[in-house]
């Protein structure tokens, strides 16, 4: 554990922004108003540090899985998001990890920003792929997700996410389509933990920990 000044995202302010969006987003799911399913939700740890890993293909994913949660989490996002109407203010009172893509320095400061939500026992949502990925994709893992693994011993739980992108398709997929088509069904999988301690190598334990976020989409 880690005795500095504690993160923003871990602080009483978060807390309280948390419970209550986290309310709105219950009592939307209790209306039906989006159909939404989590499963094995209970693997996740009540207490101490844990790395959530999902797959990426919807701008609704942190929305859905951040909402699954039972606990307060911070999550590495786009740095686009700081500048949006609404959004950019939850993420900053929610003390969320900007990065900016294809910045090693800002990739740099957001695994150092990580690593001390970690070291003080927090969750961390980070989606390994690092942009949306449309049907039929592939999308290598990047490395930070490992290297934060192994250097601090904390595991990781996989998340298989689907149907977020047929409710909020990528722009460039909607075509005639609705923008916004509340009838889908959403699905939130958890899985169970990854040890970082069974791996001597990041490739390796990122191969793993994509075989696992896929068995959990199927």
């Amino acid at each position: 554990m880690d005795s500095g000044l504690r993160p923003k995202g871990l602080g009483k302010r978060a807390w309280v922004v948390t419970h209550f969006v986290r309310r709105i987003l219950r009592t939307l799911a209790w209306s039906n108003f989006v159909h939404v399913t989590v499963l094995g939700r209970g693997l996740v740890p009540a207490t101490g540090p844990v790395i959530i890993a999902s797959n990426h293909i919807s701008m609704l994913d942190a929305v859905f899985l951040w909402g699954a949660l039972r606990r307060r989490a911070v999550a590495i996002a786009m740095a686009e998001l700081w500048s949006w109407p609404v959004v950019g203010w939850l993420v900053r009172r929610l003390g969320q990890i900007p990065v900016v893509r294809k910045d090693n320095d800002s990739g740099a400061s957001a695994l150092s920003q990580a690593e001390r939500i970690l070291r003080h026992g927090g969750v961390l949502i980070i989606y390994p792929e690092g942009r949306l990925v449309a049907p039929g994709e592939n999308e290598p893992y990047k490395p930070g997700v490992a290297k934060l693994a192994l250097a601090t011993g904390v595991p990781i739980i996989p998340v298989g996410t689907t149907g977020t992108d047929r409710v909020l398709p990528m722009r460039r997929l909607r075509g005639d389509g609705p923008k916004f088509d509340r009838r889908q069904q959403v699905t939130i999988h958890f899985g169970d933990p990854i040890n970082p301690a069974d791996f001597d190598d990041p490739d390796k334990l990122l191969d793993h920990l994509r075989q696992r976020i896929e068995s959990l989409r199927a």
